[in-house]
């Protein structure tokens, strides 16, 4: 799994920060991604993170795609 942001749209809202902190950094007007393929140990949290993300700026990438 890969997460990617489309910062045109990102506005550092920091939700996803609130539901993976070791995977997002929200700064004030973009987040930052600390871990571009985090372990699959950590899928439910990005997975709330995407989903909540006010702006649907995150999305996972499956490795296969």
């Amino acid at each position: 799994m890969r997460v990617e942001v489309d910062l045109d749209l990102c506005q550092g809202h920091g939700m996803c920060e609130m539901e993976a902190p070791d995977v997002f950094e929200a700064h004030r007007d973009h987040v930052e991604i600390l871990d571009k393929e985090p372990d699959e140990s950590r899928r439910a949290e990005v997975e709330a993170a995407v989903m909540y993300c006010p702006t649907q700026a995150l999305r996972i990438v499956e490795d296969d795609e």
